[in-house]
């Protein structure tokens, strides 16, 4: 078993430092505590019964990490903001008026959001993470040590608390609806990025559907990033060889990119090819015509995360669990279809 020891002697520095990161004290360099949490993860610490009463003392705040993409500063505001905003306003609207506060850190997804995020985790009492920011081993060994929920999340994780919608039910709908009722045969994806859990899961409902409808041929799949450059790339690619019928976007974002750059193009949407979207922004009922997509409970998602991490905290010995909130489709004119419906 690791022990405290162990974990300053790899790190080369005192059982006294190991204690003050463990505690979250300010008296440590950045670096140092940066060290330390490694030395930790990488050794799989987990401080026993003692050391964990001595590490609870409250800071009453609550750290909450998400990503930013895309590829330039008006993509990364959009993405930062459009997932990601509502979440930090159901958290917030969770800790109003109770002593918790919430410290906010984005960044794109890498070494430098890892190493931020080992740092923010000794100075708070819980973490909410949006999208597995970190591999699964990684984000496991985090929560032995502190509280954490996902947001997005996979739904077969079994050793930390995750929270997202159907995913599956939501893109099955979306694909079933192109095939069965519109009659679109010659479908394209443009999938989200493959380590997202949720783009993973609105991938394989979209291919299990269009592969297995008759006469049904899923032409191709792009990979994009969840951004609306990564829409509009994917549209200047299709517009280099015969169009699909329909292209599904595994976000609104990216599907707002698509849609803009065919329109750019001269194509008409949906009379030449229909669009659809994943996740029901806002932007996505304005632009013209107005985009079909999957509603999910954004809002809700945060406020559920933000009372379970509350619960998490109050008792460490609750089993995790992964709690699926729905998804629905929401028809509207980018696929053909009358606006403003809602099934």
């Amino acid at each position: 078993m690791t022990t405290v020891y162990d974990v300053a002697r790899v790190a080369g520095v005192s059982t006294a430092t190991v204690s003050r990161v463990l505690h979250g004290s300010d008296l440590v360099r950045p670096d140092t505590r940066d060290r330390v949490l490694a030395v930790i993860e990488t050794l799989d610490f987990v401080p026993d019964a003692t050391a964990r009463g001595l590490t609870q003392r409250r800071k009453d705040i609550i750290g909450l990490v998400g990503l930013e993409r895309g590829t330039d500063e008006m993509d990364v505001e959009r993405s930062s903001l459009l997932f990601t905003d509502q979440i930090v306003h159901a958290a917030e609207g969770v800790l109003r008026g109770t002593e918790w506060s919430l410290l906010l850190s984005f960044g794109a997804l890498g070494a430098e959001l890892e190493r931020r995020v080992r740092a923010l985790s000794g100075k708070v009492d819980g973490l909410l993470i949006a999208e597995e920011i970190m591999p699964a081993g990684e984000l496991q060994a985090l929560s032995r040590r502190l509280p954490v929920v996902v947001i997005a999340g996979s739904r077969h994780e079994t050793g930390m608390d995750v929270v997202l919608a159907d995913n599956t039910a939501g893109m099955t709908a979306l694909a079933e609806h192109l095939t069965r009722q519109h009659g679109y045969r010659r479908l394209c994806l443009v999938a989200g990025p493959p380590n997202a859990p949720d783009a993973a899961e609105r991938r394989a409902a979209f291919e299990r559907v269009v592969l297995t409808a008759p006469g049904c041929v899923l032409e191709q799949v792009i990979e994009g990033d969840f951004a609306e450059a990564s829409g509009v790339a994917a549209a200047r690619a299709l517009l280099r060889g015969p169009l699909p019928q329909a292209v599904a976007c595994a976000n609104d974002q990216m599907a707002i990119g698509v849609l803009r750059e065919f329109q750019r193009a001269g194509l008409r949407v949906p009379a030449d090819v229909a669009v659809t979207g994943y996740d029901d922004i806002y932007p996505s009922q304005i632009i013209d015509p107005a985009l079909t997509t999957v509603s999910q409970p954004l809002r809700d998602l945060g406020t559920r995360a933000a009372r379970r991490l509350l619960a998490r905290i109050d008792d460490r010995d609750l089993p995790p669990r992964a709690e699926i909130l729905p998804a629905h489709l929401v028809t509207r004119a980018s696929c053909g279809c009358p606006p403003l419906t809602v099934s």
